[in-house]
């Protein structure tokens, strides 16, 4: 069985050693801070004294660091790993650094006759616990046939990129998508939630279409339960996107989506979220928008009360339906009777308006009419409106007066729209 050394004992080296002790690999791990190899140890690791021990005693010596500066600094340190090496022996880098560092590293261990890969990883502290993590790997692929054991017994995949620095680019490229896609889940709850909608709710929308990603599955219940504890650090991700964005400005090659998560990110540091999760982001939205996101149904109705304030102003139609103004609109009710065969008697009435609705008028009379019975209403000059044909067909008596539901007869649609803008603008004066 290989010699595993591991160096760099946080939040994925960590459990990543612990999978590797109990798969039987025998284990040498170092940490600069000590105490987190303290359980390790309980499990049956050996631990270095320095990084140099570590590499001395291991046929493959893993890395897994937060930045290009702590890498460097394992390797060229005095006791570092450089001063351990020997032929054969095998180096993986599992951190999250820019090309150029695997790239230089690279050079350097070939001329000591030591294999390197870049080797850097897809999936979070809980993929890392399970074993369940991607590899993408730069180097020789002869080296990385030669280490598959080691890759199955970390993660489900491992996949051969090539050259040198090959790795690290695309692990750059997928840390791009992975802010831009917390970003947009971000913005996107927070929309929602100042709109007045159940956080939960929006999110089973977003999970049944085209919005669902990976970043909803691991981080959209850590938002609404305002659980920042960390499974990947913010300040991990804005090192990532600094790094990416180094990548494309070498390239020359425009990122506005990634120059726009690099920003958010940058404000959340700023805000002290560094050491939360990278879910923590969500907190910039909530201070700008004065609405945490969260389950409490408290936060939907807080936001729904700003939504309601913000409303554009409701419609006649709504105004009447929700306050029953009443329209006070004098009115002169013409009335037909039949006598005989080819002729009528009629008489004028007083009527007032009282509302409309989709489908007719209300209007209130003290002269009592008959179910079924045939008006024509005759609104005011200042209207501008023609004879409307109205049928009774609903009667509710009030004290002394009656209220009448009268079914509009062929109305044009000129003379409805006419109609109902003359009724706005005289609610829109009484009020």
């Amino acid at each position: 069985m290989k010699r595993i050394g591991f160096i760099g004992l946080g939040t994925m080296g960590k459990p990543m050693a612990a999978n590797l002790i109990q798969k039987g690999f025998n284990v040498t791990v170092y940490n600069r801070t000590a105490e987190k190899a303290d359980e390790l140890a309980r499990l049956g690791a050996e631990v270095a004294q320095t990084p140099a021990q570590a590499a001395r005693s291991s046929d493959v010596l893993i890395t897994m660091l937060s930045n290009d500066a702590s890498l460097l600094e394992i390797f060229y340190s005095e006791q570092g790993i450089l001063s351990g090496i020997h032929p054969a022996l095998t180096i993986i880098d599992s951190s999250t650094v820019s090309p150029q560092t695997s790239q230089k590293l690279a050079e350097e261990l070939s001329a000591h006759f030591v294999d390197f890969l870049d080797a850097p990883v897809t999936g979070t502290k809980p993929a890392a616990e399970a074993g369940t993590l991607t590899f993408m790997v730069g180097g020789n692929q002869e080296v990385f046939d030669e280490q598959q054991d080691v890759f199955s017994a970390l993660g489900s995949k491992a996949l051969y990129l090539g050259p040198s620095g090959s790795g690290s680019n695309a692990k750059l490229a997928h840390n791009t998508m992975v802010g831009i896609n917390l970003a947009g889940l971000a913005e996107g709850l927070s929309i929602a939630t100042k709109a007045g909608i159940n956080p939960a709710q929006f999110l089973e929308i977003v999970r049944s279409g085209g919005a669902h990603s990976k970043q909803v599955e691991l981080k959209a219940d850590k938002i609404i339960d305002r659980d920042f504890s960390n499974q990947f650090s913010l300040k991990l991700m804005l090192k990532d996107l600094l790094l990416a964005q180094e990548l494309t400005n070498k390239f020359q090659l425009p990122s506005p989506m990634l120059n726009s998560a690099t920003t958010l990110f940058q404000m959340g540091l700023s805000k002290g979220l560094g050491e939360e999760d990278l879910s923590a982001v969500i907190q910039c939205y909530e201070d700008w928008m004065g609405v945490k996101v969260t389950r409490s149904s408290e936060a939907v109705v807080e936001a729904a009360s700003a939504a309601e304030k913000q409303a554009s102003p409701l419609s006649g139609r709504e105004r009447r339906r929700n306050t029953r103004v009443k329209l006070d609109i004098s009115l002169k009710l013409s009335i037909y009777q039949w006598e005989q065969e080819g002729s009528f008697s009629g008489q004028n009435i007083d009527g007032t308006l009282y509302d409309l609705s989709e489908s007719g008028l209300q209007i209130t009379s003290a002269a009592p009419l008959a179910p079924d019975m045939f008006i024509v209403i005759h609104f005011p000059q200042e209207a501008e409106l023609p004879p409307i044909t109205a049928r009774v067909i609903r009667i509710e008596t009030h004290g002394s007066n009656f209220r009448y539901g009268c079914m509009l007869s062929a109305l044009p649609p000129y003379v409805r729209i006419k109609l109902e803008q003359y009724i706005e603008d005289h609610i829109e004066y009484a009020l």
